[in-house]
């Protein structure tokens, strides 16, 4: 089994890969204030409920592969690594690591391991070129191009900082559930909200996408868009743009990374 762990700056999302087939995966919230200690805790809580897993930690675990963008919890994750499955080999996606991505990029040290992660996967499932929608605590727009290099992209701010942002900020507003509106003319505040944040996000994505691909190809229409993201299903079935959802993209990500540096190790 190999377990891979995608820590974002709000979630981190664990999956659990019998081959290639992920069996079983997990959503937490990310604390950068967890020790090395309390996160074995957690993923011995975790991963003792499943039924291919030893009830000891790490029993059962073949390989381990991680990406984080808040270098203190790669920092214990890497502890955990150490102390806890110490014979189990390990890849943590940090500079050195093979992709198998060249990243056209001014400082390629600067974007974010998640983003490299999902290039990769898109390659792989897709080809290129491709534009990953990431659907987190920002927004982002991955562009890969037809020979399988990341390219650049876009951050924008995420859904849910918007709608805090709106709750914060808005004297007459207050923070609101996630949900899709009955129309996109709201009869009331709550409505008027999620239909701003729906259908202006759905709006937002499809003008970027427009935009990169016509950079990104001869021929936009080449171009696969895939969504990922906790938040991805806020916005499918209104982003036109949008031909592919993968919610586990990242974790794919990480398998295909591990398989590709495990010989190295």
């Amino acid at each position: 089994m190999l377990l891979t762990i995608d820590v974002g700056n709000t979630h981190t999302v664990l999956g659990l890969f019998d081959g290639e087939e992920i069996v079983e995966h997990w959503r937490i919230s990310t604390d950068a204030r967890r020790t090395a200690d309390e996160l074995a805790v957690l993923l011995q809580g975790l991963m003792g409920m499943h039924p291919l897993l030893g009830v000891e930690l790490g029993e059962g675990i073949e390989g381990i592969a991680i990406c984080s963008t808040v270098p203190s919890v790669l920092h214990e994750l890497r502890e955990v690594t150490r102390r806890y499955y110490g014979d189990v080999p390990a890849v943590l996606v940090e500079p050195g690591i093979k992709t198998g991505v060249p990243i056209l990029m001014d400082n390629p040290k600067e974007v974010g391991a998640d983003r490299i992660i999902n290039a990769v996967a898109a390659v792989d499932l897709y080809g290129g070129p491709a534009i990953v929608v990431d659907f987190g605590t920002a927004t982002t727009f991955d562009a890969v191009s037809a020979r399988g290099e990341y390219a650049g992209g876009v951050i924008a701010p995420g859904i849910e900082i918007s709608v805090e942002a709106l709750g914060v900020k808005g004297a007459q507003l207050r923070k609101i559930e996630l949900a899709r509106p009955r129309s996109v003319i709201g009869k009331n505040t709550v409505e008027a909200m999620q239909a701003g944040i729906v259908y202006g996000f759905a709006g937002q994505v499809d003008g970027v996408v427009a935009r990169m691909a016509r950079e990104l190809a001869e021929d936009p229409d080449d171009v696969t868009v895939i969504a990922t993201g906790g938040l991805a299903p806020m916005v499918l079935g209104e982003a036109s743009a949008i031909d592919e959802h993968e919610p586990w993209l990242t974790l794919i990500g990480l398998r295909l990374v591990y398989e590709r540096n495990v010989s190295r190790l």
